[in-house]
């Protein structure tokens, strides 16, 4: 986790730099003072980037190495099962068409659609949690 952590901080201090840089020519060139949104947009991405990156840190320090993290580590250490993936699974499409279903209701604020959308996203979210429980084996 100390790379993924590197990169969320480098992240971070780009985001911040370029939110002074930012600042500094919409201020001297527009004529209308510092332009807001791209300096509250920047400022922003650097904050969520720095909560990622400390908490990849945080975790980094709690759990052993991996071979991302060692130098004298070989490709062969990280081999092996990384976990189950469902090969053939069409939750997630009707995951991603309930959420958008509910982006456009919050787009257009239609409230209706967007109870509509919530009532869709809790059935395909017990869908993708749930497809693999056959429930009591009765033998």
């Amino acid at each position: 986790m100390k790379v993924e952590a590197r990169i969320f901080d480098i992240v971070t201090a780009f985001a911040f730099v370029i939110a002074i840089v930012y600042g500094v020519t919409t201020y001297l060139w527009s004529g209308f003072g510092v332009e807001p949104v791209g300096l509250v947009a920047l400022i922003l991405t650097g904050g969520l980037s720095l909560i990622a990156g400390s908490y990849m840190r945080f975790i980094s320090r709690r759990i052993d190495p991996r071979p991302e993290d060692r130098e004298d580590a070989e490709i062969s250490d990280g081999s092996g099962e990384l976990g189950f993936f469902s090969p053939g699974s069409y939750w997630p499409i009707a995951l991603a068409g309930s959420a958008a279903t509910a982006g456009l209701a919050l787009a257009f604020f239609h409230i209706w659609l967007l109870v509509i959308a919530v009532v869709l996203i809790l059935i395909t979210v017990g869908g993708l949690v749930f497809e693999y429980h056959t429930g009591p084996s009765h033998e």
